[in-house]
């Protein structure tokens, strides 16, 4: 059921700026969850966590070398917040 919300709250992240730009605005990742319930999304840490996981499994070799670098920006603890909300992830 989670991964179901996670996935219902990916596509409407495209589509909804100001939900994206508190979701970017988030200290951590149970401010992360937090948001997403309060707007109507239940999504456990550990679904959060394996999508993160998939995602980075999914870096190209240079995205890699930015984020192993420190070079990140628009970070949230593990969570990438441009790369969950559909744009790359440049450093």
């Amino acid at each position: 059921m989670s991964e179901e919300q996670l996935a219902a709250l990916l596509a409407k992240l495209k589509d909804d700026a100001g939900l994206q730009e508190k979701l970017k605005g988030a200290a951590d990742l149970d401010a992360v969850l937090a948001i997403a319930k309060e707007a109507g999304f239940d999504i456990s840490k550990a679904a959060w966590l394996r999508y993160q996981a998939n995602q980075t499994l999914e870096l190209s070799d240079e995205e890699l070398e930015n984020v192993a670098g420190g070079q990140g920006v628009g970070f949230t603890g593990m969570v990438c917040m441009e790369q969950i909300t559909g744009m790359v992830c440049r450093m």
